[in-house]
């Protein structure tokens, strides 16, 4: 028979073992990153078991460079700010200082440089492009987002806002001529549009309303990180603008530019 001496020998070896395999396969820190479930491809669609889109392929590069491993959990807005308030997930993505949501005080929280910018604007049929703010009548957009620049004529009743679930059923009502414009992201509309050809072509009237906007990575406690994470953006130039071509995103500026030159 073992004595006890023994037994308890041989179990104080394996737990030293089983501590010393098990550090030489935990490598990295878990980083969860909440993100809106939103098909907002090609900047981001965190629900694809593949392509992830341009955030994820700059994060994946910014994680090879660190001792950490990235989880990424899809979530509604609200919930987001929800999950980031409780400690739950350690960062959020998009995200933006002059977004208001009424959970967290953008006071507490801090955020990173651009990730990439996003162009927000009046999408209509190529065809009405120059027709003016004052035929549209009907605006499609997606839940989730605020009507910033048409609050005003919404409240006056010059125009007609219709809610909808994402931006395929957006583009789908101008292309049955029940909305006469829709206030979407530029490269997701060009995306989807590239997917649905049946819906036929839009652009993004430069003349109507229109914003571009800044994603960010934001977080209340990893501030170290998040240093670590504005410092490969400025080091990895090369890198990030090869990527943006990649997904081809391209900046507001270059947007409008071309539209202007070529609908005015």
């Amino acid at each position: 028979m073992y004595s006890f001496k023994g037994i308890a020998f041989v179990v104080s070896r394996l737990v030293i073992l089983f501590f010393l395999i098990a550090g030489s396969f935990s490598r990295a820190d878990t980083i969860v990153i909440g993100t809106q479930n939103f098909h907002y491809y090609p900047h981001y669609d965190f629900s694809s078991e593949d392509d992830k889109g341009l955030a994820w392929a700059i994060f994946e590069a910014f994680r090879a460079t660190t001792k950490h491993e990235f989880v990424y959990i899809s979530m509604p807005v609200l919930r987001l700010q929800k999950e980031l308030a409780k400690g739950s997930v350690d960062f959020i993505y998009p995200d933006n200082p002059k977004w208001y949501n009424p959970i967290i005080s953008n006071t507490l929280k801090s955020f990173s440089q651009p990730v990439t910018r996003a162009l927000g604007g009046t999408i209509v049929r190529p065809g009405k492009v120059g027709a003016g703010i004052d035929e549209i009548r009907r605006l499609a957009m997606p839940l989730g987002f605020t009507p910033v620049n048409w609050q005003a004529r919404v409240d006056n009743q010059l125009t007609h806002l219709i809610r909808v679930n994402n931006t395929l059923n957006a583009l789908e009502l101008i292309a049955q001529n029940k909305a006469d414009a829709a206030n979407l992201e530029y490269h997701v509309t060009q995306h989807i549009a590239s997917q649905q050809p049946s819906l036929g072509k839009f652009t993004l009237d430069p003349e109507l309303p229109h914003d571009g906007v800044a994603f960010m990575l934001a977080t209340i406690s990893h501030t170290d990180l998040l240093a670590e994470f504005n410092a490969f953006l400025v080091s990895h130039q090369p890198l990030i603008k090869r990527l943006h071509k990649q997904y081809r995103i391209k900046s507001p500026d270059v947007i409008l530019n071309n539209l202007s030159d070529q609908y005015y």
